[in-house]
């Protein structure tokens, strides 16, 4: 059983001499790094030939860890090829969308249908598997390592054609899916099936193509096919070990892969954190939630994020001081369990050798770096097993669809402007920075425990998810959806009915038609008292028993509704929808007025730099995060009898209590 949460990182030591290994683990020690992420990329040096292993190096790596009391998350190492395998089987390199088979180099890089592939890494991770199951350093499995890309071979094009087989049955069923009858595109055998590349079915791009229901069922595949790599690696493991965890890190809101359908094959989820430059402090937030949800709420690891800086950008700006703090403990409070870093050494050589470590090149444990790292640890020891476990107890949740993301974002029209994940971004910013919990949760999550269900820009509506939906708002909860939702089915059909299609009953309006205009054009929307503006796409709302709540000031529309109320039931539930594209503060607006009348919003509320975040652990312990993400002092309203947890310190003893720049506190309620 874990103590406390794990800490440490990658650590490649097979990169330099074992006498570095002693300074290693002697700066180990003094950062309390109890956990390391070994062997990730080490398929060449493990299995240097096909009919060849060697594993004295790892041995000795796991010996050592053992050896100084720390644990290791062990990869299968299958996550790039070594040299030789792509020598002696061209077919396990990818070919590319522009159809081109590439040769050996760079990282993922293998044809996740390429049975040479298969064969060579489900071996390896079996060989790996019957080496180090009972060994005292194992604490989990890493298969491979961030699972991406495409491929678009031959090998893949038959996994596909078998894939719709499976998928649709016969060929009257899938051409109808499709609406192949549009372009003369009827398929009368599966052979005639090709993926949506470059030679094929795009015309701008992997983004644009003349038939999305094939485009979004070539992403199902692909999901599909690299999920199927790491299935065949876990069941490798399992035939020598029933018990230890297993794992792969996934990278966030991350487009190319339905994470909802790894889910169920994850002992848990993790992730790794890398932000855009400019993004605000919920981004990294919506992602940690978004991991956390993938388990039904279960907490997650932090695999990797940097203690410094990236290496893979135009421009790598460097962690101010107190930035990796708050942000390591913004993952706790989202519900991470471990706090791990890449890396945990530098690189000598390489495209990553600039990238930000632990430890430096030269090996010291007095840069400012390894310091603030090595006080994280001890605070991170402080906190012990506090909030090991513990769940959020949220009252909100965010419907987050790869399917619509990818049906939006694949379609012509109305706006290619419009970003799946940037308007998702915004809800659930406006619902965190008014002080409330959110879960993340997939379309077909239960919703019942929750007062508000935000779902913008759902714009697939699959299953039963309408009724659902309506079962929120018949017991007296609010549901909110926006401009191009309730589009499309499951195969990126237009409902044959009145746009917003299945949600219309909830939401009380009609949209018979819409405009689109470049993003430099804003339109203003009058909302109450005040106005804020849109852009984008511009819905025509015809309310049908929906009361208007904000209208739009400008063009031919103006006067009409931009954003609706709608009563529905019996016990005083609404559906909100939200016609346009909003800017922030619109945004902002109606969803603090919906999370208002849940009684929802936070005492901090009107501190959007406060980030605020509550937590139940196992035996019933509340725990409340208040993490400052400004660079000014934040005065609070005291928590009587609360404790802080990092410090010791009771709240009520501070007169008054305040949060310092990128402070963080962790307090006990009673």
């Amino acid at each position: 059983m874990n103590d406390k949460i794990r800490y440490g990182g990658d650590y490649n030591p097979e990169q330099w001499p074992k006498e570095v290994w002693d300074d290693d683990h002697r700066l180990f020690t003094r950062a309390d790094v109890d956990t390391l992420t070994v062997g990730v990329f080490s398929w060449s040096l493990t299995q240097p030939a096909e009919d060849c292993y060697d594993f004295a190096v790892l041995d000795a790596i796991l010996d050592r860890a053992a050896a100084e009391g720390r644990r290791v998350c062990l990869a299968t190492g299958t996550a790039a090829l070594p040299p030789w395998a792509a020598r002696a089987h061209p077919e396990v390199n990818r070919t590319d969308f522009e159809g081109r088979r590439h040769r050996y180099g760079q990282r993922h890089n293998f044809c996740p249908s390429s049975p040479a592939y298969r064969r060579l890494a489900t071996a390896l991770a079996g060989r790996v598997a019957e080496r180090y199951a009972a060994h005292p350093a194992l604490l989990a499995w890493h298969i491979n390592n961030e699972y991406g890309g495409a491929c678009y071979c031959d090998l893949c094009a038959d996994a596909f054609r078998a894939w719709l087989r499976d998928t649709y049955g016969d060929l009257d069923a899938l051409n109808d899916a499709w609406c192949t009858t549009f372009w003369s595109h009827r398929y009368t055998d599966f052979a005639e099936i090709e993926p949506p590349s470059a030679l094929t079915e795009h015309w701008r791009g992997p983004d644009h193509t003349a038939f999305q229901g094939l485009t979004l069922d070539y992403l199902r595949f692909t999901t599909d096919a690299l999920l199927g790599c790491f299935r065949a690696e876990k069941d490798a493991i399992r035939r020598h070990d029933q018990e230890t965890p297993v794992t792969t890190n996934f990278m966030g809101m991350y487009r190319p892969l339905d994470y909802h359908r790894w889910a169920p094959h994850l002992d848990f989820a993790s992730w790794d954190s890398y932000p855009p430059l400019d993004a605000p402090p919920t981004w990294a937030a919506l992602a940690h939630d978004l991991m956390r949800g993938l388990k039904d709420g279960s907490p997650f690891w932090l695999m990797e994020q940097t203690p410094s800086t990236t290496a893979c950008r135009d421009v790598n700006p460097l962690r101010r001081p107190g930035e990796l703090r708050l942000a390591t403990f913004q993952a706790v409070a989202h519900g991470a369990d471990a706090a791990l870093y890449f890396q945990l050494r530098a690189a000598r050589g390489a495209c990553e050798k600039y990238h930000g470590a632990v430890i430096g090149h030269a090996g010291r444990g007095d840069t400012r770096v390894f310091n603030e790292v090595a006080a994280i640890g001890q605070e991170l020891q402080r906190l012990g097993s506090a909030t090991l476990g513990a769940r959020t107890p949220a009252r909100t949740a965010l419907v987050f669809d790869w399917d619509s993301w990818w049906a939006l974002e694949t379609s012509d029209g109305p706006s290619r402007y419009v970003r799946y994940q940037d308007t998702v971004h915004a809800y659930y910013r406006a619902a965190r920075e008014a002080g409330a919990d959110v879960d993340v949760v997939a379309q077909t999550a239960d919703l019942t425990p929750y007062d508000v269900v935000l779902a913008p820009l759902l714009h697939l509506v699959k299953g039963d998810l309408a009724t659902r939906l309506e079962a929120v708002a018949a017991r007296g909860g609010t549901v909110l959806s926006t401009f191009l939702s309730g589009r499309v089915d499951a195969y990126g059909r237009a409902f044959l009915a009145d746009v917003p299609g299945p949600l219309g009953d909830l939401m009380g309006v009609r949209v018979d038609e819409w405009d689109s205009r470049p993003p430099d054009v804003v339109q203003p929307v009058l909302l109450g008292e005040s106005s804020t503006s849109a852009r984008l796409v511009f819905e025509i709302v015809l309310p049908c028993g929906a009361e208007p709540v904000a209208t739009y000031g400008a063009d031919f529309y103006a006067g009409t509704p931009a954003v609706t109320r709608h009563p529905y039931g019996e016990r005083g539930g609404e559906g909100w929808y939200v016609a346009t594209a909003l800017d922030q503060p619109g945004v902002d607006g109606v969803v603090r007025r919906v999370l208002a009348r849940h009684g929802l919003l936070g005492r901090y509320a009107g501190t959007p730099a406060v980030e605020t975040a509550h937590r139940t652990a196992p035996d019933g312990t509340r725990l409340l995060f208040l993490l400052n993400h400004g660079r000014e002092t934040a005065r609070l309203t005291a928590h009587r009898g609360a404790t802080d947890l990092l410090t010791g310190e009771r709240v009520e003893e501070r007169a008054p209590f305040t949060l310092g720049p990128y402070g963080v506190a962790v307090l006990r309620l009673q």
